[in-house]
């Protein structure tokens, strides 16, 4: 009885310590942004605040530039998952369904492209935008950051792909249905739980990435959020308040889109996983 009861305690009681752990610093930044300064900067730390202030936001939204960098991170974001969105549902069908030579090799390059560091890369990219002139623009950045997720979204798709029947495929094409209507028809509703969760790892990639950005694109008009965030503490000196609110505006997005799609996704990735 002691072990029974032992069994089911520590794996609820590991659980409990690691959701703390993971969730009191994003706990103490949302807090920190909405305290006083007085709040902040007190040798005794203020674990619930009383006072709640917007100041610091603010201050955050006030910097030059912030909604420029904002418009610029969803742009290259968003267009980047719905690209790779729509190249990868054509690349796994293709990879699930169809037999040809090179099949293995393929897939096993898109593996090795996902384990890839992009960041040793970064200089030979430069080369390449600096050669077509298209430093500081948004294009190169959109290409370079669907190129990144694309990989993982073929190969979670694939296996989502590979686990709809040929049968229902097919008795739709006996139906009537050309190949592309009963793919649209057919097997997309049945992709959704991919689709979500390979977006939203697209989505936080290419939300967060920041190597490629700091070299490609210099000018103010042409930086993203990441680079903004990295320059806010340097430019505002000790203003924690303001420093936690910007560190709070970036995470935001991705924390509401997780929140949405939280089990979707994590049913997808398990799904996606396994299956194919």
């Amino acid at each position: 009885m002691k072990r029974s009861l032992f069994g089911r305690l520590w794996p609820n009681l590991t659980a409990a310590v690691l959701f703390v752990g993971f969730v009191f610093p994003v706990y103490w930044m949302f807090a920190t942004a909405l305290k006083p300064t007085g709040d902040i900067i007190t040798e005794d730390p203020v674990w619930f605040p009383a006072d709640i202030t917007f100041e610091h936001f603010g201050t955050a939204t006030g910097v030059d530039h912030f909604w420029t960098y904002v418009t610029n991170s969803l742009i290259v974001t968003v267009l980047a998952v719905v690209l790779s969105l729509i190249i990868a549902l054509a690349g796994s069908f293709a990879l699930a369904r169809m037999r040809f030579r090179g099949r293995r090799a393929f897939v096993v390059g898109f593996m090795l492209a996902q384990m890839a560091p992009w960041e040793v890369m970064v200089i030979a990219m430069y080369m390449i935008v600096r050669d077509a002139s298209m430093l500081n623009s948004l294009v190169p950045l959109t290409a370079f950051y669907m190129m990144m997720i694309l990989p993982f979204t073929i190969l979670t798709l694939r296996g989502f792909v590979a686990a709809v029947p040929r049968e229902l495929e097919e008795a739709a094409m006996v139906d009537g249905c050309t190949r592309p209507a009963a793919f649209r028809r057919i097997i997309l509703p049945l992709l959704a739980p991919g689709l979500m969760s390979t977006s939203l790892f697209g989505f936080i990639t290419a939300w967060n990435e920041y190597a490629l950005v700091l070299v490609l694109n210099k000018e103010a008009e042409a930086k993203t959020l990441p680079l903004w965030l990295s320059g806010f503490q340097t430019a505002f000196g000790d203003d924690w308040g303001a420093t936690m609110a910007a560190a709070s505006l970036f995470a935001l997005p991705v924390l509401i889109l997780f929140v949405f799609l939280q089990r979707r996704a994590v049913n997808g990735l398990t799904a996606g996983a396994v299956k194919g």
